[in-house]
């Protein structure tokens, strides 16, 4: 199976070795995406609320980059390192997506990359 990769400018580099997508079949999954400013590299400043924001942000430039949008997603992870967060992130969540919403998880976690409060990945078809 042949693998196409897609990156943006308009998304901070990798910290790490990974894609921030990549399409096999017909389904194009994007690496985990924390507040990174797409200028500076670094973590934004702000509550969790503004880090949801920068987080979908920079899916959302990642699915362009793979000529795909929020309408396309069918499952997303969100890992937040206080579960207390819960709401807060669901009032930035449903700005970007509409009914049918896809699939989700909702997972706290001990901590994040770089000090990040949330972190999202996605699947779309």
């Amino acid at each position: 199976m042949t693998l196409q990769t897609f990156t943006t400018n308009k998304i901070a580099a990798p910290v790490g070795p990974f894609s921030p997508a990549v399409r096999a079949g017909g389904l194009t999954c994007l690496s985990g995406q924390v507040a990174l400013d797409p200028l500076t590299g670094k973590l934004i400043a702000g509550d969790v609320r503004a880090q949801a924001e920068q987080v979908l942000k920079n899916l959302d430039a990642v699915l362009r980059a793979a000529d795909r949008t929020f309408a396309d997603v069918i499952r997303v992870g969100v890992y937040l390192t206080d579960i207390g967060d819960f709401a807060a992130v669901n009032e930035v969540y449903k700005r970007y997506f509409q009914a049918p919403y896809p699939a989700r998880t909702a997972i706290a976690v001990a901590a994040l990359p770089l000090g990040a409060r949330v972190e999202m990945d996605a699947i779309a078809r």
